[in-house]
């Protein structure tokens, strides 16, 4: 009788504690019940149960159900791998690495490796072309202006922002899904190149009063509020939606990881929008859900570092 599957950390932790569980269901989850050879495609093999490896009959080489994921080349098994996805995909406000270290009984380092892995595999694979109703922001990322110097609150007071804040820009389809991603500048080229990219054409696109976003009323329906005004909703347009998620995000840098470089920021945005998207489902999907985008990206902690 197959073991009913967990519904909370503390389920999942005895679920995977066996390593045969472990591999047994990441294999049914990557290949569907019919192991496929990483090399040449072959789905003829044979299963090495002591080594926890497959040997392909094609071209005889072993493969293991980490090759070609995020979980390649790591010494740590997937015993630990799982509680972390479980952890990371159900977290409200992130995890830190120096928590998950203490969680799994792993050093910091391993931990903030795993981490970044992680949310690779939260990443969006595709972009996502939204329509109805779409509202679009941009933020920044960065000090917290209390603790900057003078000059250096003045620099953020202006459009531009200070050098040290990163941008971020985002939008969210009422009653849908959310989608952002670190950007260079906030130029009109970039903001509504951003649009095009992401909202279909003749849709209804509501934003405040950037001057970035002039001139978005020739392709979509575009009306937008005055924040420098004290206008933050008129009737039906405003940007209350988008402006939450900002809320979330830096809550959990804030909150959790405290300082975050910008070359790594891309990754912890796509976290945040990884459990926003998915808030309705529960523990367990979530954690499917991860699991699902783990194949075909892989990522070394030489390129994670940027020593590549």
């Amino acid at each position: 009788m197959e073991k009913p599957k967990p519904r909370n950390l503390r389920e999942a932790i005895q679920y995977f504690s066996d390593l045969d569980v472990c591999t047994q269901f990441v294999a049914e989850l990557r290949w569907n019940g019919t192991p496929t050879c990483t090399r040449c495609g072959s789905v003829e093999s044979y299963y090495l149960a002591t080594r926890r490896v497959w040997k392909c009959k094609g071209c005889a080489r072993q493969y293991s159900v980490k090759v070609g994921t995020i979980f390649e080349d790591s010494a740590l098994g997937l015993d630990r791998w799982l509680p972390a996805v479980w952890l990371i995909a159900n977290s409200k406000n992130g995890i830190s690495s120096h928590e998950l270290g203490r969680a799994l009984g792993v050093t910091q380092k391993s931990a903030w490796f795993m981490l970044h892995r992680i949310r690779l595999a939260m990443q969006s694979g595709s972009v996502e072309m939204f329509s109805g109703t779409v509202e679009v922001d941009e933020t920044y990322v960065g000090g917290i202006t209390k603790n900057m110097h003078a000059k250096d609150r003045r620099a953020k007071s202006s459009r531009g922002g200070a050098s040290h804040m990163t941008a971020v820009i985002g939008a969210v389809e009422r009653g849908g899904n959310v989608t952002a991603k670190v950007i260079a500048d906030t130029t009109l080229l970039t903001l509504q190149g951003f649009v095009r990219d992401h909202v279909q054409p003749q849709s209804v696109v509501y934003t405040d009063s950037a001057r970035g976003y002039v001139g978005l009323r020739r392709e979509f329906a575009h009306a937008s509020v005055d924040h420098s005004l004290g206008e933050y909703v008129n009737g039906v347009v405003h940007t209350n939606r988008i402006e939450s998620f900002w809320a979330l995000l830096k809550r959990g840098i804030k909150g959790t990881y405290i300082s975050i470089a910008p070359f790594h920021l891309s990754r912890y945005v796509d976290e945040r929008a990884f459990t926003f998207n998915y808030r309705k489902e529960n523990d367990f999907g979530r954690f499917k859900l991860a699991l699902d985008q783990v194949a075909g990206r892989r990522l070394t902690y030489a390129e994670l570092t940027g020593k590549a």
